[in-house]
């Protein structure tokens, strides 16, 4: 099937092929022909699969015709997240830029007198997080009356974050004789019950099974103690043929150290986390997104809603806490049909964790094994090297008599024990700075609280 085939129009076809796309996938070609024909929607979708199109698209066409009235938007759009939110904004701009649409985004962290401006003049779209668009209904500033569609994207997120009441609040708002389409990566009973109550006769598509994830990502765990994460992390990082990745922490101090450790590592990090300010998190994807950065050192602020092309790797550098999180982190990779590689680290403590990701997702995910490293044989040359260099540098002193036999044997013997305790130290300092994770490369063989195991 092509995006010809989907009834679209010509200058919303032409946007599509200039952004490099001919064919539509699975959730696109379900769900489109379902919007366009103005009819509630429920469509579970694990992430990566295009779903921000199947309702952006057949949205762009629908609001063409039509009048734009201050205060009073059209269509209404509800994320979770100030990063998805402008994640939609920007599909809304490259595909409609062949339309005369106008379009607001309501976010936190950006200044309100720009939003409420957009907003008096009217505005096609509405592109919005819950809590912004409460305090500026709240505050008069904008009417819900006149919305005819309303699209409440990822969920199950915003019951994680518990937007439920508000979204509950919002729809309350709403005209009852609205479109209504609901977007989720799982349908948990509450997810259910709030379509149940705000949706009418809704179609119901699936794409995939509900937190199933993506079976173009090759997963692995990686056992690993605490303490050798950042170790195995810079290997991994060096040897796996990264070219793009994200690194996901629990905590937002994780992240701002592991950031800081691996810059002074040499590679090239950003950092996003949610004590960042808004125009701070923007600008270092905008420099992940630009290539001038190739890692980015991420919370789960980040975990939905960012769609950046070639992101190769994924690593979570602590296994997350909720399964859920797992499938939508994992799931910055292998995006429109690309593959993708994510590493899990597992410590001891994180067996339940493991557990639950795997019971979840349906199966098993496997250990990796790590190969004999190139460089543990050029580490153990160069210790070598460096007991002959010491050997051979040691002083020599001028004699007018003939050395004993005695007195050559003394002097060999301190030589060697020298260079013994000259490489013992060099091989201290260098542990030293693994351990702190000063710049430098991995020497000497894979180490021992690695747990090796063949990948059938």
């Amino acid at each position: 099937m092509k995006f010809a085939d989907l009834g679209l129009s010509d200058k919303l076809l032409q946007a599509v092929e200039a952004a490099g796309y001919t064919e539509p996938t699975p959730i696109q070609a379900q769900a489109i022909p379902q919007v366009q024909m103005m009819k509630d929607l429920i469509a579970i979708a694990q992430t990566g699969t295009g779903k921000t199109a199947s309702f952006v698209l057949p949205m762009i066409d629908i609001l063409d015709q039509g009048r734009k009235r201050a205060r009073m938007p059209r269509s209404l759009i509800l994320a979770p997240t100030r990063e998805l939110a402008v994640q939609v904004a920007d599909n809304f701009e490259q595909y409609g830029k062949n339309h005369s649409l106008s379009m607001a985004l309501l976010i936190g962290g950006v200044q309100m007198g720009d939003q409420v401006k957009a907003l008096d003049e009217g505005v096609d779209v509405l592109i919005a997080t819950p809590g912004r668009l409460m305090d500026l209904f709240e505050r008069g500033k904008i009417l819900l009356t006149g919305c005819e569609l309303l699209v409440i994207d990822e969920a199950d997120r915003m019951l994680d974050m518990g937007f439920i009441p508000d979204i509950e609040s919002i729809c309350e708002k709403l005209p009852a004789s609205r479109q209504t389409l609901l977007f989720s990566a799982t349908m948990p009973p509450p997810i259910k019950k709030l379509a149940d109550r705000f949706l009418t006769n809704p179609k119901y598509i699936e794409v995939a099974r509900p937190a199933t994830a993506n079976i173009n990502i090759a997963q692995h765990q990686v056992k690993v103690i605490p303490r050798k994460k950042r170790e195995v992390l810079r290997y991994l990082l060096r040897n796996d043929d990264v070219q793009t990745a994200i690194i996901f922490a629990n905590r937002k101090t994780t992240v701002r150290e592991l950031a800081k450790s691996l810059k002074r590592s040499g590679f090239a990090v950003g950092e996003i986390h949610g004590d960042m300010d808004q125009s701070s998190r923007m600008a270092e994807l905008a420099l992940f997104k630009g290539g001038e950065i190739n890692i980015l050192v991420a919370s789960d602020v980040a975990a939905r809603g960012i769609d950046i092309k070639g992101v190769s790797h994924v690593f979570n550098f602590d296994t997350p806490w909720h399964p859920d999180d797992y499938v939508h982190r994992i799931g910055r990779t292998g995006r429109a049909g690309a593959k993708g590689r994510a590493f899990t680290f597992v410590t001891d403590a994180d067996a339940e964790a493991v557990a639950n990701i795997e019971k979840l997702t349906g199966m098993k995910i496997p250990e990796w094994e790590f190969e004999e490293a190139a460089t543990s044989k050029k580490g153990a040359a160069a210790d070598k090297a460096s007991v002959q260099d010491s050997t051979e540098a040691a002083p020599k002193r001028s004699s007018t008599r003939r050395k004993s036999t005695k007195d050559v044997e003394e002097k060999s013997r301190k030589t060697a024990s020298a260079a013994r305790s000259n490489t013992s130290r060099r091989k201290s300092r260098a542990q030293e700075e693994d351990n702190q994770d000063i710049a430098g490369e991995w020497h000497g063989p894979i180490p021992e609280f690695l747990s090796i195991s063949a990948i059938p």
